[in-house]
């Protein structure tokens, strides 16, 4: 199940919690709460396994830029020693080369800089959802944790 729809369903429970009169408590059936709860310790791995998947994704995307970079310089190459033939064709295949060289080059940092954007947004989302997601878990232990302290406090004023 997606983290979402678990976190959807924990402020849900939430809302159809018993108000307690004159506290800002509720009353929360700790089954449901700790089911959603296991849930989302089975669910957030995937949003980590997401993160990793990005970083492979980046990896082949560098690896791509990387081939196409040797296969520009191979072509320069193969095309320079093609035009060595004359003195003057000589000129042109050097300044021809160090023009593909450096139009390869560019575009390889280009598509680097692309990549690792891409992947810094993604995470970024990913790293502010995970916090959000945290916030909240920590919110409703934080509630529960309230109840019960109300709840051995009301149980030890009856047994007195």
């Amino acid at each position: 199940m997606d983290i979402l729809q678990l976190i959807d369903r924990l402020e849900e429970l939430f809302n159809e919690s018993k108000s307690i009169p004159l506290t800002r408590n509720v009353m929360v059936d700790e089954d449901r709460m700790l089911d959603i709860i296991d849930q989302m310790r089975i669910a957030i791995p995937e949003e980590v396994k997401k993160a990793q998947q990005l970083l492979g994704q980046r990896d082949r995307v560098l690896a791509q830029a990387q081939e196409e970079a040797n296969r520009t310089l191979d072509l320069a190459r193969q095309k320079a020693d093609q035009l060595t033939s004359k003195e003057t064709v000589v000129q042109e295949a050097q300044r021809r080369t160090e023009q593909i060289l450096a139009q390869a080059r560019a575009d390889a940092d280009n598509t680097r800089a692309d990549a690792d954007d891409y992947v810094m947004r993604s995470l970024t989302q990913l790293q502010a959802e995970l916090e959000r997601i945290s916030n909240q878990v920590a919110n409703g232990v934080r509630v529960v944790q309230d109840e019960q302290e109300r709840r051995a406090a009301i149980s030890d004023s009856v047994d007195k």
